[in-house]
């Protein structure tokens, strides 16, 4: 037998089993990816700004090393697995072959189960394996991560359809834009904004209905399959396909002059982790990147949450945005063990965490703006303490409070917006008007006014909020502080909350404080 090394956090997220149903059929032949090492560690100026690289840069000095992708290439062929795609600037290797001789390889054994899909709770089989994963000794400390043995469906859409006769009022995105003072000499022009989907779909009548209705040109929206994952509308009018069209509604109802670029990807780790990467390695590099999707951050393998950071840490290098749906879960993140949960990929340290409120208003004036929390069954903003990831530097003095377990980690969210159903968003779906909010809108507005920020700025912003961190119940400049309300375990206060984060923005202000931080040499 050949000597093994086991791979550090390869062991399965939290997951129950509801039936096994016996082996994987061993000629079924999956795509895996792997992840590789960096040559050296994205210093943290660059990864928390101002300064930026470009992707060519991010190659060559923070890449994998050639030699590492050859020697990997090479130990695959000669187990007679298929070798693909391979990339040293995301450091990703596609390779593939029969489930046989995959579990031989990577000394897994692999079985079909049935799980509950997250968020809709119904049954659903997936290849599913217990325990860790080894790499032959050739490749330890080379391979980081072995992703795709395991296609469980992994996250969940962070959108709510209002319920009838709850709706108190509703907005369009340029409703919004007034409301939240975005800064009226943008529209996104010159500015690309990724969305990340896991299905669904959206149809170009759709579009032009909606945006006619606006008044405003359709934006221009192209679609990128990952994965073989396709933009399928007319399927889940009630599910994916509302998550997708709210997310394209917001961003071409608020940056209409912005490029929309849809990446569709299988729901599972795998299918997620290319997608961002995809995404965020394009040309041209996105302004920002809006992630409506996501699940309690201990459902994710500890290598899935690390990669994923990663690709992230090359967003944040790259002056990208990635802004991330908090969860609509409230401090719980709907897990039922009565403790603190955040949601993964919002608890990353390299992207905008985005939480949720509820909007009262009168015209363009606002009459109050406290915590989304519509009580058990009606969703509420997730926000609370990462239980795996530390306290970034900037945040250190912001006042995020001590784990359950004993010391401090990364607080989520850092912003916030409208996120009630109840105080929803105007949309257009499968042919029907509708009423959605969850974190999934506070999402993609923020995607869009950082474009319009960008814009108005001239550079890419990155990760905006190290560049406006404050101290413990300061409010900083373009923000207007959220300070009524609580998630469950966690209330809104002055300053940076578990709720709210900094608070919601105020564009114009924001625009000017960011034009005043240091420009990138």
């Amino acid at each position: 037998m050949p000597d093994y090394a086991t791979l550090a956090g390869s062991e399965p997220g939290l997951l129950d089993v509801l039936e096994v149903l016996g082996p994987v059929d061993p000629v079924d032949s999956p795509s895996v990816t792997l992840v590789l090492r960096r040559r050296a560690e994205i210093p943290a100026e660059i990864v928390d700004g101002p300064a930026t690289i470009d992707r060519g840069e991010l190659a060559a000095s923070y890449g994998a090393d050639p030699d590492d992708v050859n020697r990997v290439r090479t130990v695959i062929a000669a187990a007679g697995l298929r070798v693909g795609a391979a990339d040293a600037g995301t450091r990703l290797i596609q390779i593939g072959g029969p489930v046989a001789d995959l579990e031989r390889f990577f000394n897994v054994a692999l079985t079909r189960v049935t799980t509950r899909r997250p968020g809709t709770g119904e049954p659903v089989a997936h290849r599913h394996r217990d325990g860790t994963i080894d790499v032959p000794a050739e490749l330890a400390g080379i391979v980081t991560a072995v992703i795709g043995l395991d296609d469980r469906p992994q996250a969940r859409l962070q959108s709510r359809i209002a319920a009838p006769g709850s709706v108190t009022e509703s907005f369009t995105p340029p409703q919004l834009a007034d409301i939240y003072a975005f800064p009226p000499d943008t529209d996104g022009t010159g500015q690309t904004v990724a969305i990340i989907e896991l299905g669904g779909g959206y149809a170009r009548s759709d579009l032009d209905t909606y945006f006619t209705g606006l008044g405003v040109a359709t934006p221009t929206v192209r679609s990128v399959s990952v994965d073989g994952a396709k933009n399928t509308p007319g399927q889940d009018p009630s599910g994916a396909d509302g998550e997708v069209l709210l997310d394209i509604d917001v961003v071409g109802g608020l940056a209409p002059k912005s490029e929309i670029v849809v990446y569709f990807a299988p729901n599972t780790d795998q299918g997620f982790l290319n997608a961002i990467t995809t995404a965020v390695h394009a040309t041209p590099t996105p302004t920002a990147v809006s992630i409506s999707w996501g699940q309690s951050e201990d459902a994710w393998s500890a290598q899935s949450r690390t990669a994923m950071d990663q690709a992230f840490s090359d967003a944040a290098a790259l002056g990208v945005t990635v802004c991330v749906a908090a969860g609509d879960g409230g401090s719980s993140d709907g897990q039922s063990d009565g403790k603190a949960h955040v949601d993964f990929p919002a608890a990353s340290p390299h992207v905008l965490g985005c939480g949720g409120t509820t909007l009262s208003t009168s015209g363009t004036t606002v009459n109050s703006e406290t915590v989304w929390n519509s009580g058990s069954g009606g969703g509420a903003t997730g926000g609370g303490v990462s239980d795996v990831f530390e306290l970034p530097t900037w945040q250190a003095t912001a006042g995020v409070p001590a784990r359950s377990g004993g010391g401090t980690g990364r607080g989520v969210p850092d912003v916030a917006a409208d996120a009630d159903p109840a105080s929803g968003y105007q949309v257009y779906v499968d042919g029907q008007q509708q009423v959605i909010g969850g974190t999934s809108a506070a999402a993609p507005l923020w995607a869009a006014l950082v474009s319009r920020l960008a814009q108005g700025t001239g550079r890419k912003l990155g990760l905006l909020q190290a560049a406006i961190a404050v101290g413990a119940g300061q409010v900083p400049a373009g923000f207007r502080d959220v300070t009524s309300g609580s998630n469950g375990d966690y209330s809104a206060a002055a300053g940076w909350d578990a709720c709210t984060g900094l608070g919601v923005p105020v564009g114009t202000a924001l625009l000017t404080a960011l034009s005043s931080t240091t420009t990138p040499s």
